[in-house]
């Protein structure tokens, strides 16, 4: 996410960028607190929130001098963040972060923005002796209604649990992608899930597989093609596990971010976003939408 808005203007927020490095966060206690003693998850979570809010101190937590882009209608380093926030009308963006993970270095949000419109986006930073120095990102526009099921592209469980289960939750869902997704065993699909006890927040598909074979039959007979062909990166903490995708919707390359709760051994609740991958001629960066 394009990550800073505040109470000044978009130039003078980015020459702070610029200078911050030896900022600091304040507790609510009222005492200095350094970005080291503050949690990285939490540093991400008030990195975001500072879009909306304006606050100066989150800015500590990016280290000024490598801070790697890959949201590819960005400019890189900090720098590429004054060019967009010019464009923003200040006070107009909003940030509600639902869910976070930690996985070593990692911090992946699931998060409803408005930011130049409604969209909801996952978001994944990587850390460097205590600091953000790398930044990807998914984004969709929000649905004006819920999906068949009645459910929202973020609701559903948020709570993190059975950490000790991380390694082996990562594996099954990675297995999931690979074998159904990737490489379309479509006779292995049921072996990943309880039953029809699926919960599903894509907004064009139901709960249950019996939903996502309706929607796999509905857009073979559009004649509209979604096809999977690199898995970038997969990342967990507990029960949620978020894995980053190449490939094709509708013969345009995109990416796909999708994150899944397993309950059981078994896949029960999966949330996604898909966002067209620009023409190289059209990107701000040279850094690629995965890189990891």
């Amino acid at each position: 996410m394009n990550m800073y808005v505040g109470k000044i203007t978009p130039l003078v927020a980015a020459c702070l960028l610029m200078l911050a490095p030896n900022a600091y966060a304040a507790s609510p206690s009222g005492k200095k607190e350094t970005a080291m003693q503050v949690p990285i998850k939490e540093q991400v979570v008030q990195l975001l929130k500072s879009i909306e809010t304006g606050d100066m101190k989150p800015v500590a937590y990016i280290n000024a001098e490598k801070y790697i882009q890959h949201n590819l209608s960005v400019g890189d380093g900090l720098a590429g963040f004054g060019a967009v926030l010019q464009q923003l009308p200040v006070g107009s963006a909003k940030v509600n972060t639902i869910r976070v993970l930690q996985d070593g270095d990692f911090v992946v949000t699931h998060t409803e923005y408005n930011f130049f419109g409604p969209k909801i986006g996952f978001d994944v930073f990587r850390f460097e002796n205590g600091k953000i120095v790398e930044h990807w990102d998914n984004l969709q526009e929000t649905p004006s209604t819920p999906n068949p099921s009645g459910h929202s592209m973020t609701d559903g469980d948020n709570t993190i649990k059975d950490v000790e289960k991380t390694a082996s939750n990562k594996k099954l869902v990675s297995d999931f992608v690979d074998d159904v997704l990737v490489n379309g065993k479509l006779e292995k699909l049921a072996s990943y899930f309880d039953g029809d006890h699926y919960i599903q927040h894509n907004p064009a598909i139901a709960d249950g597989l019996s939903g996502l074979g309706a929607a796999l039959k509905y857009l073979a007979e559009q004649g509209i093609t979604m096809k999977y062909t690199q898995v970038h990166k997969v990342l967990g903490e507990g029960n949620f596990v978020l894995v980053i995708s190449e490939g094709e919707f509708a013969g345009k390359p995109t990416s796909f971010y999708d994150l899944f709760r397993v309950q059981n051994g078994k896949i029960a609740e999966h949330w996604d976003t898909m966002e067209t991958i620009p023409a190289k001629p059209d990107w701000k960066n040279q850094n690629g939408k995965f890189g990891f």
